[in-house]
This record gives structure tokens, sequence and C-alpha cells, in this order.
């Protein structure tokens, strides 16, 4: 039976290429190799042997090559023949010449049948890893489907047809329990090669599976006429994305939600019961993070370009609400728009504006319309203004002279220094306290009217 492998290898060559995929020159190139180690081992590895497949035969054919030289320099006849043998075997033969001398390998049956078995099989497992590593490196980015075949170290292994892909434990949506023989569908965010073949990373986790699964639902978003800008995931919680339309006519969000809630609501039930919340683009970052934010009502936003950061003003009662549960609105708006935010009520901006003023209004001479220029134009206290420079002062109304900035800048100094030489604390504004002491009760009766909603909540659907 060994033996039929080399008898019949025109017909092994091409049904292992056609069961298989693979290139009928892969699995020639194995047959050779083979033929060779089994001649080496027969031969010895000192000569020079050559294999070559000839098609017309459908066999492997061995030439031993040997260097012609003359009589007189004739020494070791396992790598050299005389010129008078060469003539025999080719007329053209020319001293210096390699000329091949075919080898009968009738004789080398079973070792090299048994060696190629051996090579064919791993040139088969070899390119069969290279084309699904290629096949997958290509679908890289997609939804692909398969079985849950079993779990090993916390990861789910799918069972995809030709290989089996990995969901790790980071890359799964939290409490969801797969049984072996389910279906699961999942984003394919990484293939690579590996010593034990390829290695793909399948991801239910992952923003992008939401952005897929929004392509894959909605035609508009598929056609390019609605786009994705953003997206942000707190698995199996909450998720949000961002999304502008090309075409007037057509309301992107809208779009995304389908008559009914259609649309979203597949996607929902595909991320088990994950809260999607659809919001709409825009270039102004302002309104883009007022957006985010929703459904919270925004009273004032505060910028720092330059760090992107951004501080956002709420009314009392929407301070629960604009950061929701344990943070997590805030957070996925932050993630959401990339900028940093920081969410206060409006007492607290009330209490820390009156703590301002009353602050800068301690610089002799300061009177409360200019102490409110000041604040306005970014400096919150006599300290902020005693370590910066008369060109940022010079920015503030009313101080755009150097000697009046320099005297600011010297009088609030001075100020410093004075309270720190006397070793007391710098005044207070009642007022403030009293707004920060509000602020303080409104945000605990917001979280306590948050508890109990969510409590409420939990009892109907118990219910």
């Amino acid at each position: 039976m060994a033996e039929n492998l080399l008898t019949d290898l025109a017909k092994v060559i091409d049904q292992v290429g056609r069961d298989k995929g693979i290139d009928k020159e892969i699995i020639i190139d194995a047959v050779k190799q083979a033929m060779l180690v089994a001649a080496r081992k027969k031969f010895g590895t000192y000569r020079e042997i050559e294999a070559q497949y000839n098609e017309t035969t459908g066999e492997v054919e061995l030439y031993e090559f040997k260097e012609v030289v003359t009589k007189e320099k004739f020494v070791d006849e396992e790598v050299e023949i005389t010129l008078e043998e060469a003539l025999v075997l080719d007329p053209g033969a020319q001293l210096d010449d390699s000329i091949g001398i075919k080898l009968d390998s009738s004789d080398l049956g079973r070792i090299a049948a048994q060696t190629a078995k051996q090579i064919i099989l791993q040139k088969v497992r070899d390119a069969e890893r290279d084309i699904i590593f290629s096949e997958f490196e290509q679908r890289k980015g997609e939804v692909a489907s398969g079985i849950a075949r079993r779990v090993e170290k916390g990861a789910i292994i799918v069972d995809l047809g030709r290989t089996e892909a990995h969901i790790p434990p980071r890359e799964q949506i939290p409490g969801e329990i797969f049984k072996p023989g389910d279906r699961i569908q999942g984003y394919l965010s990484e293939v690579r090669q590996t010593t034990r073949g390829p290695q793909i990373i399948m991801s239910r986790a992952d923003e992008r599976y939401l952005v897929k699964l929004f392509e894959m639902e909605v035609p508009e978003i598929y056609d390019g006429v609605v786009e994705i800008m953003a997206a942000a995931r707190e698995p199996g919680q909450r998720a949000k994305i961002a999304v502008t339309s090309k075409d007037p006519s057509v309301e992107p969000v809208g779009a995304c939600v389908g008559m009914k809630g259609s649309r979203v609501q597949n996607i929902v039930q595909e991320l088990r019961g994950e809260k999607i919340d659809i919001v709409l683009w825009n270039e102004d970052v302002t309104r883009f993070v007022c957006n985010a934010l929703g459904p919270a009502e925004i009273s004032k936003v505060f910028l720092d370009e330059e760090n992107k950061e951004m501080e956002i003003v709420v009314p009392d009662s929407e301070l629960s609400k604009a950061i929701g549960k344990r943070g997590q609105n805030v957070r996925l708006a932050a993630k959401l728009t990339g900028w940093k935010l920081d969410i206060i009520s409006s007492s607290s901006a009330q209490a820390r504006t009156a703590e301002s003023i009353f602050n800068l209004m301690l610089i002799p001479g300061m009177n409360e319309t200019m102490a409110q220029n000041i604040l306005q134009s970014g400096f919150g206290s006599f300290q902020s203004l005693a370590t910066t420079t008369p060109e940022e002062v010079m920015t503030i109304p009313g101080y755009d002279d150097p000697d009046k900035a320099k005297k600011l800048i010297s009088e609030s100094a001075d100020l410093v220094k004075s309270y720190k030489e006397k070793g007391i604390p710098v005044p207070v504004s009642p007022q403030a306290l009293a707004l920060k002491e509000n602020a303080g009760s409104m945000k605990q009766k917001a979280e306590e009217q948050l508890k109990a909603e969510l409590s409420k909540l939990s009892t109907q659907e118990e219910k």
C-alpha cells in the first residue's frame, strides 16, 4: 500500500489538491523532498542527488551529478566520472562539466513512500494553515457565525467550519452563557499566525461589533447614506453610537431606530438586552457632547480646547441623569466624544462663581464688575493671578495696559504673601458655603430619587 503512493503519484497529487484546495506544486515538492531523504539514507549524504518530477510518466526520477575529470585526476567515483565514461553517456560532455546519471530508485519504494506520506501530510497541514490564515486575514473586521463547541480556560471555542475561533473572557458579554451546539456570532477582531496554526480571535464586546450589526440591520448605513461616526460600549449594559446623514432628507437617528424601533430592537436582542442610545453627531463639539449626554438637559458648557476637557453644568434635578448609574452615562459620552467631561450641578457652579468673585474682591480696589471680568477671562482667584504673566493679564478687559497688568499681579502676589506670613486661611464666602450645602442636598435627593425609580422598575420586572 505504501508503494502505491509513489506508483499512483499523479492520482494522489490531483486528489489531495482537489480535496484540500492545495496547489499541486506543493505536493510535488513534498514527494521530491521525500525521495531525496530516502536516497540520502541509502546512498549517503555527501553525493549530489537531485529529484525531478516527470509529468509524462507521473514519476519522481533521481539523478546523481558527477564532475567530469581526466583519468589522471580521477579520485572518488562517488562524486567524479572520467571523461571517457562521460562521453558514453553524453557525447557532448566536456571536462569540468557536471553530468547527471539517472539512479535506479525501484528499491527505494517502501522507504520513500513512508517518508513521502509523512512529508505530504506535514506539507498539507502547513498549506491548509496558510490558506486558512490568508482567508481569515482577508475577513478580519467582518462578522462571522459558527457553533459553540466547548469552553477552554474561560474562552468559548467556536467552530467556523474549516477552523476554530476563540472568544476570550474579555471579549464576551458579561453574563452570557452558551451551551455546546448553540449558534454564536461575533466580530473577527484579530487573526494571527502561530506555531500551532492560525489563531482567530472573535469578539462580542468590541465597539466595532456594534457598528457592524447596525451596518447589517440598517440599509441606509450599508449604502453609505447614514454614517456611524463613533461608538462606545459597556458590553451587556449600555452603548452609545453617534450617527450623521449625508442626505438631508434622511433622518439618521430615525433610520437606525426603524419602524416602531424594530431595527434597534433586533440589535438589542442580539446583544442580550444591551441598552443602545443613538446620538446625533454634530461638527460643533459642544452640541455633540450635549447630544451624547442625553436625555439629560444641559445648562452651560465650558471648554478647555487645549486639554480637550469640558465642564458641563446641568440643573440640580438633572445631575443624576447626566452622570448615570455608577457614572455610566457620562463615561460613555466621554468615550464617544473623545473629551474629558466633568459634570457639575447649577448650585455647585453658582457656589464656585460666588466663591471666585468673593476671593478676587479681596484684592485692594477690586469691585464686583472687575472681578467678574477677571473670572470670565479664566482667572478664578487672586492666587492664580499672582503666578501669571503680564501678557496673559492684558487679555482681561480693562487691563490691556502693561502697567495695570503688572500692578494687578503685584497686588495679588502681596496678598498671597500677607496671608502666608500671618498664618491665617483665606476667607470663604458665606454665600458660597450656603450654595454648596444646597448643592449637596440636591445631589443627595437626586440620588435617592434614582434609587427609588430603579427599585420600582426592578419590582415591576419581577412581577
